[in-house]
């Protein structure tokens, strides 16, 4: 494909976006973020002592994760990571029941998933590297 790089990028542009703008925003007010997180899971089976470190963790994640994929570091694995992250959210929303979360997570699975496909299907014709 004649204009995969420039095709790709607008194809992650807004997911990478999504990611990165999510952990952000999150960061400077990392405490109370995380307060929240273990407050909205106290129903959850998953124990508080490791809702409270993930609620510190997850910011950083999705920032790491969303600039990764916009700077256009190792694409592939990147994908994967945000796929991975997605997965673990969404065990995290299932296990309250909050299921326009989960609607919400499975759309920006979705959406990574395209954006994988597309990168495997495409970047291979003009012998990019798959990571």
């Amino acid at each position: 494909m004649k204009d995969f790089k420039t095709i790709f990028f607008f194809l992650k542009l807004p997911i990478s976006i999504s990611l990165a703008g999510h952990g952000l925003v999150r960061i400077p007010k990392l405490q109370i973020f995380a307060e929240g997180m273990v407050k909205s899971m106290e129903k959850s089976v998953i124990p508080e002592a490791l809702m409270m470190p993930f609620g510190y963790i997850l910011p950083f994640l999705e920032a790491i994760v969303g600039i990764f994929l916009l700077i256009g570091f190792k694409p592939k694995l990147s994908i994967y990571a945000a796929i991975s992250l997605m997965t673990i959210l969404i065990f995290g929303s299932s296990s309250v029941e909050n299921w326009s979360a989960v609607e919400a997570q499975l759309l920006h699975s979705l959406y990574l998933f395209v954006l994988l496909w597309f990168y495997l299907k495409y970047s291979s014709e003009e012998n990019q590297p798959l990571i």
